[in-house]
């Protein structure tokens, strides 16, 4: 996927930024998703990789703010605004939220990828940033990596081509 720079690595429930010419890249999406917001006239971008939607029922203390949607997004926008990005211009990306196990409960609770898909999309619109492209849901995990100069997210999917959005 790389063409120049270097490869700036997002583990799970982490978050980090990437300008060009380097590329910003996380692995291990499953039921995880994968949030870049970008301004591409600046060639800036954050990739952060949340593993689920709401930080608000955890019983801990002290959490991994990167870990939920709810916590992480405010903080990537703020770090990419950071970089030089203009708020108006910040449009973001989306990948994964698979559904890993089939579960006979028809319960909602274990419907993670969905949960986390509809938390993820409900912060972006309620930050008005706007989603340009997404890969979402299926049963398969992927590995994603955005080039902030050309605002393309490759996204690599077990027996699948590569693609890019």
């Amino acid at each position: 996927m790389i063409k120049s720079g270097k490869v700036i690595k997002v583990g799970i429930s982490d978050l980090n930024i990437a300008k060009s010419p380097h590329v910003i890249r996380t692995s291990g999406l499953g039921s995880c998703v994968g949030i870049v917001i970008y301004d591409l006239k600046k060639q800036t971008s954050g990739l952060a990789h949340i593993m689920l939607p709401d930080s608000t029922v955890t019983r801990q203390n002290k959490i991994n703010t990167f870990k939920y949607a709810d916590t992480a997004i405010p903080i990537l926008i703020e770090k990419v605004l950071q970089t030089g990005a203009r708020r108006a211009a910040l449009q973001a990306k989306i990948a994964g939220g698979a559904r890993m196990f089939q579960f006979n409960s028809g319960s909602d609770v274990m419907k993670i990828g969905a949960r986390n898909i509809e938390a993820v999309k409900t912060y972006l619109q309620n930050a008005n940033i706007p989603i340009i492209a997404s890969d979402v849901g299926g049963n398969q995990g992927r590995t994603i990596e955005f080039d902030p100069s050309t605002g393309k997210l490759g996204i690599r999917t077990v027996y699948k081509a590569e693609k890019y959005i």
